[in-house]
C-alpha cells in the first residue's frame, strides 16, 4: 500500500525528504501529494533542482501555478498560513511531514489532523505533550498505531542516540557531556549584526560560535532510562552541510 505524505513547509528538510525520496527509488511506497510553502512555485522548483550543498537533483522538476511536476509526478502546491485550512482530508493524505519548525507542538501541529490527515511527524524536537519523540533504529519499535502526532527529534538527538545506547547497554552509563560541532543554520547571520544573544551576533561564515543545545536533555525523552543523565552544547562553525558529535 502507497502511503500518501504531505510536505509542509519546503525549506532544507522539506526539499531534502523529496530528495532522499526520489533518490532512493521508494516512490511508489511513499507518494508526495502535496506542498505547502509560502514561497512561489518557480522558485521552489529551481531550489529543488539545484542545491548548493548537495548538488544538482538528478530527475525533472518543472513549476506550474498549482503544481510541481518532479520526474512526471503532479504535486499540488499550497500556500496556506494555517494548516487547519488545508485539503488534507480531500486530497486522501495519510501523512503530513510538518517541516517548518513553526508548529512543533501538538495543539499546533494536531490543525493537520483537523485539516483531514491521518498522522503528523514534526521534523524537530517538539516537548513532552507529543505521543512520541521517535529516533529510528533506537526506539522505533515503540511507536503504536494510536500515535498520531510524532517527533523525529533534531539531527544532532539523531547522532547522539545511537551512540549511548549501546553504551549503556552494555556497561551502563551515568553520566556524560557532548559537544557538537554544528553547520550553520537559517537562525544564524551572515554578517555581524544586533542580536539579543552577542555570540549570536557574529558572522556565521567566519566564526566558531558556542551556543546552546537542547539535544543531549532530548535523548530522555527517546530513552526515558537516561533522563536527566546527558548535558552537552554546541559550537556552530563555519560549514554549510555536515555536523559531528563528541560524547
Amino acid at each position: 500500500m502507497t502511503v500518501k505524505l504531505a510536505i509542509n513547509g519546503y525549506g532544507r528538510i522539506g526539499r531534502n525528504v523529496m530528495r532522499a525520496l526520489y533518490e532512493s527509488g521508494r516512490t511508489d511506497e511513499l507518494q508526495v501529494l502535496a506542498i505547502n510553502d509560502l514561497g512561489d512555485a518557480n522558485s521552489n522548483a529551481h531550489l529543488t533542482k539545484y542545491d548548493t550543498a548537495h548538488g544538482p537533483f538528478p530527475y525533472t522538476v518543472e513549476a506550474r501555478d498549482d503544481a510541481l511536476i518532479v520526474n512526471g509526478d503532479e504535486i499540488k502546491v499550497f500556500a496556506e498560513r494555517d494548516p487547519e485550512q488545508l485539503p488534507w482530508g480531500e486530497l486522501g493524505v495519510d501523512v503530513v511531514l510538518e517541516c517548518t519548525g513553526f508548529f512543533a507542538k501538538k495543539e499546533l501541529a494536531s490543525k493537520h489532523i483537523k485539516a483531514g490527515a491521518k498522522k503528523v511527524v514534526i521534523s524537530a524536537p517538539a516537548g513532552t505533550d507529543i505521543d512520541a519523540t521517535i529516533v529510528y533504529g533506537v526506539n522505533h519499535d515503540t511507536l503504536s498505531k494510536d500515535d498520531a502526532v510524532i517527533s523525529n527529534a533534531s539531527c544532532t538527538t539523531n547522532c547522539l542516540a545511537p551512540l549511548v545506547k549501546p553504551i549503556h547497554e552494555s556497561i551502563g552509563l551515568e553520566s556524560g557531556i557532548m559537544t557538537t560541532i554544528h553547520a550553520y543554520t537559517n537562525d544564524q547571520v551572515l554578517t555581524d549584526v544586533m542580536h539579543s544573544d552577542l555570540r549570536r551576533a557574529r558572522s556565521a561564515t567566519q566564526s566558531m560560535i558556542p551556543t546552546k543545545t537542547g539535544a543531549a536533555a532530548a535523548v530522555g525523552l527517546v530513552l526515558p532510562e537516561l533522563d536527566g543523565k546527558l548535558d552537552g552544547f554546541s559550537v556552530r562553525v563555519p560549514t554549510i552541510n555536515v555536523s559531528l558529535v563528541d560524547l
